[in-house]
């Protein structure tokens, strides 16, 4: 599906998330983990995924610590420090686990979640 055919719903301007880190936000009363990057040419990516981290059983990967390794994004958890792809979601240690990723995107400087 690409960009356009999805219903945009704005949840924060860019500033309120740090460089290189996340937060948690409220969409449709589920909570997503929200994170603002910034690549090597200083430009600014957002990624979101669930923020329930199934290994940990708690709502908590908003607060984990973002690494890249090949030009891909991870998440680790601050619980038990599984890696998450924050592209597909898929666990790096475990492919049998993955959470769900969310589109996203900035739009004027807000940060949007598609559905």
């Amino acid at each position: 599906m690409t960009q356009e055919n999805f219903n945009w719903t704005d949840i924060c301007d860019l500033s309120v998330v740090p460089k290189n880190t996340g937060v948690c936000a409220d969409f449709n009363g589920h909570q997503v983990a929200v994170f603002h990057i910034k690549n090597e040419k200083n430009e600014s990516i957002v990624k979101a995924v669930d923020n329930f981290d199934p290994y940990g059983k708690a709502n908590v990967l908003s607060r984990g610590l973002i690494s890249e390794f090949e030009d891909e994004f991870y998440i680790a958890s601050p619980l038990l420090k599984q890696l998450f792809n924050l592209d597909t979601g898929v666990c790096a240690g475990d492919e049998t686990v993955a959470i769900k990723t969310f589109p996203v995107r900035l739009h004027e400087n807000t940060i949007q979640l598609g559905q």
